[in-house]
Order: structure tokens, then C-alpha cells, then sequence
């Protein structure tokens, strides 16, 4: 059967629409949470996550007053040592959104005292 010359760029075009609805399609099914709910992000925050679960691509809204607190993305073991790692990346907007990634997700406070005061949280996302 003979096809006409539009044919190829048709199912290129269909192909594009379909992939450009697949990704918005993901994005509008990501949730967002305000860590610690209406508390915000504070001291013992430790177990917000209990007993919620999180996909990756899903949104933590960290909010804050940054002249106390900030938000710092570190790995497990920084997270049990309350230590910061060189080269991590720090929040400090009192109003910080972050996807989550597939896996493990680890935040803390380090101002000092506060990851040791349960200002921190891990979060495993599908």
C-alpha cells in the first residue's frame, strides 16, 4: 500500500504530542507537602514522615524563618552525624521547594543544635 508524503511527519508529530502529555501527565500527579504540616519546618520534625508515602517527583515545601533555621540536602551518614558535607547544597529562602528523587531523601537544620534537636527528616521515595 502506498502512503502519502505527510505519513512520516504525522506520526512524528503524534509521537511528540504523546510524549510532551506523558510528562505533564507526571508532573500534575506529583503531590507537595509542607514538612512538619502547619508547623513548618521545626524542632522535632524527626517523624513527620511516618506513615506517609512518597513517590519520586513529589515536592517537600520547607518553610521556615531563615534567620533561624535553613534546609541542607546531605546522605545518610551525614544525616546520622549531624555533619555537613562539603559541597551540599543549602536552602535558605525560609520557602524552599524540593523533588524528590527516587530513593532515599535526607534533610537537616544545621544551625548549630538544631539536627540534634530532631530538626531533620528522611524521606525514601518510590
Amino acid at each position: 500500500m502506498v502512503q502519502g508524503r505527510g505519513s512520516a511527519s504525522s506520526v512524528v508529530t503524534i509521537a511528540v504530542a504523546l510524549l510532551v502529555l506523558l510528562v505533564h501527565t507526571e508532573i500534575a500527579h506529583a503531590a507537595v507537602y509542607q514538612v512538619g504540616g502547619s508547623g513548618g519546618w521545626t524542632f522535632n520534625t524527626v517523624g513527620w514522615p511516618n506513615g506517609k508515602k512518597f513517590r519520586a517527583g513529589d515536592v517537600l515545601v520547607f518553610k521556615y524563618n531563615p534567620s533561624f533555621h535553613n534546609v541542607v540536602a546531605v546522605d545518610r551518614n551525614s544525616y546520622n552525624t549531624c555533619k555537613t558535607p562539603r559541597g551540599a547544597k543549602v536552602y535558605k529562602s525560609g520557602n524552599d521547594g524540593i523533588r524528590l528523587a527516587k530513593g532515599q531523601n535526607s534533610f537537616i537544620c544545621n544551625f548549630t543544635g538544631h539536627c540534634e534537636a530532631a530538626m531533620k527528616i528522611t524521606v525514601n521515595a518510590a
